[in-house]
């Protein structure tokens, strides 16, 4: 007899890949390419890249279907309507395109299992219509509670929009034959809410190592923005609504010492504001950089001497981690840290960094003295950087999603008998 090993072929659907450079793009490329080290054959729906922007990257068209290969991976771009990351009723559209769109070219693609991630929430609706087109199961993987997190930024305040997007929630929730979260908080509002604690599995973000690897600021830039002797404090990222950075400029308008500098780099909704606030405001301890790529980010990190990780003061925002805080960790920059709740506690936990209130202007201004003056904290927090980033090695915790939640819900694992030919 013959002992065979089906290969697992994996549908993932998501909204953003590379070459975009969010933190969803990045979670899912990296957790892809580990997968394809198991044997698994990967293929991914998403759009034609234009986060965060809503503009098409260069050598890309918005066509009906387009199929390329990324490292591996089998990427197919379906035509969305694309819209800058602003405007409830574009972005409703862009969410349905994509879904209906990723829905349709789902019905070509063989697969033993589907993975929708969120937000947005279509694009887990896509996955649960794939699954019963193609009846197979699905495993929705959820980075972010909705509707709770546009309600907490106000991006949508009609009540019955929400009461349907709870309703939709709740449904995908019940249908999805697995969840992946990425917080322990995220798990106990599924539970609370019916959900059976087998069926969610908690796969937090993290970070490959070798690519934010410790090492000297770049001379370079520090010399053409000017910030060869500062004390460099950098929020990288998107700013966005739910990131009131419009917060962090009132405070640095307080911040009295000309060696401290505040350095933004990125690009969304509120991007434009902020830089018009920052010039009527007369700042000049603030510099903001255009988003760059993803291979580049590590640049602008190590001209970092801490990193800014900032949201608004609501509870929704107590129940995420955000990814920036495991690179930044991984290349020994000490956290300052402006949200609670489980992110408060790893970077404590870790001795990683500082905690202050959100919105807080006063304890802002005091933790930001104590990680700036107190040089054996520092040394401290770095060393805690080195042991949180350890802690949260992207290969571990994507092979335990492959084990824990694919491989269980695909049930594809089981080998296969042949005879043996004669």
């Amino acid at each position: 007899m013959y002992l065979i090993f089906s290969v697992m072929k994996i549908l993932f659907l998501t909204d953003n890949f590379p070459p975009e450079s969010n933190a969803p793009a990045t979670r899912t490329y990296e957790h892809c390419k580990e997968w394809l080290e198991k044997g698994a054959e990967i293929t991914v729906i998403t759009c034609f890249p234009n986060y965060p922007k809503g503009k098409l990257f260069p050598g890309y068209k918005n066509k009906l279907y387009q199929v390329e290969e990324i490292d591996g991976i089998r990427v197919i771009r379906v035509w969305t309507f694309i819209t800058p990351n602003r405007g409830t009723v574009k972005r409703i559209l862009d969410y349905l395109s994509y879904c209906f769109a990723a829905f349709i070219a789902s019905w070509f693609v063989k697969t033993d299992l589907i993975i929708a991630t969120s937000p947005q929430l279509f694009t887990a609706l896509a996955g649960y219509m794939s699954s019963v087109v193609k009846r197979r199961p699905w495993i929705m993987e959820v980075r972010d509670l909705w509707p709770e997190s546009i309600k907490a930024v106000g991006a949508i305040d009609q009540s019955t929009i929400i009461k349907l997007l709870d309703r939709l929630v709740d449904f995908l929730y019940n249908k999805a034959s697995s969840i992946v979260v990425v917080t322990d908080s995220f798990k106990n509002r599924m539970v609370a809410h019916g959900v059976r604690p087998e069926k969610v599995h908690i796969i937090k973000n993290g970070v490959h190592m070798h690519k934010f690897i410790p090492r000297e600021k770049e001379e370079g830039l520090l010399k053409e923005y000017g910030l060869e002797d500062k004390f460099v404090v950098t929020y990288i990222g998107t700013h966005g609504m739910a990131h009131k950075l419009d917060f962090i400029l009132d405070c640095a308008a307080e911040v009295k010492d000309e060696t401290i500098h505040f350095l933004f780099v990125g690009a969304g909704a509120m991007r434009a504001r902020l830089i018009k606030q920052k010039e009527e405001m007369g700042l000049t301890n603030c510099t903001f950089i255009d988003a760059v790529p993803k291979a580049e980010v590590v640049r602008y990190i190590s001209i970092s001497d801490v990193a800014l990780v900032n949201l608004r003061k609501q509870d929704t925002f107590t129940k995420v981690i955000p990814s920036k805080i495991f690179e930044n960790a991984s290349m020994l920059k000490p956290i300052l840290l402006g949200v609670e709740g489980e992110a408060k506690a790893i970077v404590e936990n870790y001795h990683a960094g500082i905690g202050y209130e959100p919105e807080n202007k006063e304890d802002f201004l005091e933790k930001l003295q104590i990680i700036y003056a107190d040089k054996e904290k520092f040394a401290q927090f770095k060393e805690g950087c080195r042991d949180l980033a350890k802690a949260f090695d992207r290969k571990i915790l994507a092979d335990r999603m492959f084990e824990e939640a694919i491989k269980s819900t695909a049930k594809v694992n089981e080998p296969v008998f042949l005879p043996e030919k004669r």
